[in-house]
This record gives structure tokens, sequence and C-alpha cells, in this order.
């Protein structure tokens, strides 16, 4: 098993930033790609992320026109999604997930463990 623990989330005014931290123990060995996604109230699920442990490759979901980055920290078990430039329509629960293959990283249903999720509310 692989457990994962979001941190980060909160309130905060739009242009500002927010880092959000997801912590992995377990059976990390096991994951190869480790991402986030984001749902709003009413939403479906949203691709914002994702990464490889091995070689730090990123992919981005396609609305983000840089201004998020994500990045890793092997040592820690840790991956970290930095968001600048926040707009009230980033608000969202975030979740980051592990999966164990490289295929299909944007989509959601082939992750094998996911977060609680942390909340993300951005004010206008």
């Amino acid at each position: 098993q692989v457990q994962l623990v979001e941190s980060g989330g909160g309130l905060v005014q739009a242009g500002h930033s927010l880092r959000l931290a997801c912590a992995a123990s377990g059976r990390t060995f096991s994951t190869y790609i480790m991402g986030w996604f984001r749902q709003a109230p009413g939403k479906e699920r949203e691709f914002v992320a994702a990464i490889r442990w091995s070689d730090g490759y990123s992919y981005y979901g396609d609305f983000l026109k840089g201004r998020f980055s994500i990045s890793r920290d092997n040592a820690k078990n840790t991956v970290y999604l930095q968001m600048n430039s926040l707009k009230p329509e980033d608000t969202a629960v975030y979740s980051c997930a592990a999966k164990g293959s490289y295929y299909r990283v944007g989509v959601y249903s082939g992750y094998d463990y996911w977060g609680q999720g942390t909340q993300v509310t951005v004010s206008s």
C-alpha cells in the first residue's frame, strides 16, 4: 500500500501563489507517476499535472498555460505543486495520486492510490 498526504491548501487572493505538497509513504517503489487532480463543486475531476519519479519529466493539463509547476524531492518522497497567478476558477479540492505505470497519466481512473485532498480557495 501507498499512503499519500497532501498539505498546503488554504484561502488566497487572486493573483497570489500557493504551494501544495504530497508526501508519499509505504510501498513507494511501486509507483512511477505522481499526479495532481482537482475537482470543483459540480464539475468533473480535472487533470492538473503529473511527474515521473525516475527523471522528473512532467505533464500538464492544457488549461494551465504555464501558471503551475510540478516538482519532486525523491529523498523526501514528496511531490510539490507550485501554483502561481491563481484565479477564482482555480478554486477546488486538489488531490494527489500515484500510479504504477507510465500510461495515460491524465486519466484519473488509472491511478492506484489517492490522498484525502486539500481545499484551495481563491478569492477575487
